[in-house]
């Protein structure tokens, strides 16, 4: 009830201040932040990740910090993804952001661009932080906006019934493996794909995780040195676009594939409709209460043939970032410090089956399932690969290519003019 209330509290004050802005009413900003009469600070942490916690976890965490940091409290803030994104999104405009705030990668550009999260490079120099712990670090123009707290990776599922049925003795590791496997369990039943590709252009995250992640798979990116848009002309781009129209050209993509989210490949994965899919590790748990008896594997995605370089992961993350506009900077940065920490991101990456933000950090989970501790090993040597983290726009970016590709799949225009389009349409938003 508090959560909720805390949570309703919120939106009406970002509301109320942002029509008061577009009023011109409205003050130059500050948090939500206090400061007591005796000196205590309350500092507001808004995210979505306390409901997908353990009951208490995060709160637990907090009062740890508390105890730690006399004269400092935290206020969790907390809600869904979707609407955290939405009060983040009119704090932001209305520059009342909470003192620390958690965030997606796809948002980070916007928001630094309104000077509503920190730079976090200049608070980490004021600070005197070493940052040589932290695995990654979101920046524009090199300075850091974010930093990724855990990182969930999307490794190659793989229904190990479906392949033995298929005469498949090994997960695949190549494209050449990958799409003969894919073949072979299409072709076991009338009711079973090889690969599941979700393209929704509503939820356009598949040409994120399913489409782009074959590019990095083999150390390839879709964006030049200095991180403008590279698809026309990009081999490695039209490689991985060509490698996937085989595959729908061969049939063994699973149907509806032009309106399917990825919730809807989880559950056909889970029912056994199809054979290997790429998918968040956070639904390992998801489907093994959903099939209890669902034998699965998972893998790195398959590269070229030849290809001798780390494999590129995709991944997302739970990302912490600390308003622009806080009258507490200091006691911010040290909410963020104790999160990052090797101890408490462990606990954290525990509580949320993850992987830890700290390079230096092994959550205790890794130890006792053996496909988590499979999955710690792939993501150890591998590099995490996710190039729409801090691009502008980015939901933007997926839709205007899914879009093109789509047509390409269906057979309106062929590779070169898909990506030239693509192109075109990225460098508008650039």
């Amino acid at each position: 009830m508090l959560m909720r209330m805390r949570r309703r509290e919120f939106g009406q004050m970002t509301a109320v201040v942002a029509a008061l802005a577009a009023m011109g009413l409205a003050g130059c900003g500050g948090s939500g932040s206090s400061g007591g009469g005796d000196g205590e600070v309350t500092l507001e942490f808004t995210q979505w990740w306390e409901p997908e916690l353990p009951d208490g976890a995060l709160r637990a965490l907090m009062d740890q910090f508390e105890q730690a940091n006399p004269g400092i409290k935290v206020e969790l803030l907390s809600g869904p993804y979707a609407s955290t994104k939405e009060q983040l999104v009119a704090g932001a405009a209305a520059q009342t952001m909470p003192d620390v705030v958690g965030l997606d990668g796809a948002w980070v550009s916007d928001f630094a661009k309104q000077g509503a999260i920190a730079d976090l490079t200049a608070l980490m120099a004021e600070q005197g932080y070493d940052d040589s712990e932290l695995a990654s670090q979101i920046q524009i123009d090199g300075a850091t906006y974010m930093i990724p707290v855990v990182n969930f990776v999307y490794p190659m599922f793989t229904n190990m019934d479906l392949l033995e049925q298929a005469g498949v003795s090994a997960i695949p590791s190549t494209r050449e493996e990958f799409e003969s496997a894919a073949a072979a369990i299409a072709d076991t039943g009338e009711d079973v794909s090889g690969w599941a590709l979700p393209l929704s252009l509503e939820a356009p995250n598949g040409i994120q995780n399913d489409v782009m992640s074959w590019v990095w798979a083999s150390g390839g990116s879709m964006l030049t040195e200095d991180g403008k848009p590279n698809l026309q002309g990009n081999a490695d781009v039209k490689s991985a676009c060509e490698f996937i129209k085989s595959l729908w050209d061969d049939g063994v993509i699973s149907p509806g594939a032009f309106t399917m989210k990825e919730q809807d490949k989880v559950e056909d994965f889970t029912n056994a409709r199809v054979g290997m899919m790429i998918d968040s590790l956070a639904h390992v748990n998801t489907i093994r209460e959903g099939n209890p008896d669902l034998e699965f594997g998972i893998a790195a995605l398959p590269a070229v043939s030849g290809y001798s370089g780390q494999r590129g992961m995709p991944y997302a993350s739970w990302g912490i970032g600390v308003s622009g506009t806080t009258e507490h900077p200091a006691e911010a940065w040290k909410l963020v410090e104790f999160l990052m920490s090797a101890d408490t991101n462990a606990v954290l990456a525990d509580d949320a089956k993850a992987f830890p933000g700290n390079s230096t950090a092994t959550p205790d989970y890794v130890e006792d399932d053996e496909l988590f501790k499979q999955a710690f090993e792939i993501w150890s040597s591998g590099t995490p690969a996710n190039e729409f983290t801090g691009l502008p726009v980015s939901e933007t970016l997926m839709r205007k290519f899914d879009e093109q590709f789509q047509s390409y799949l269906s057979g309106d225009i062929d590779v070169d003019t898909m990506l030239a389009n693509a192109q075109q349409a990225w460098d508008e938003e650039f």
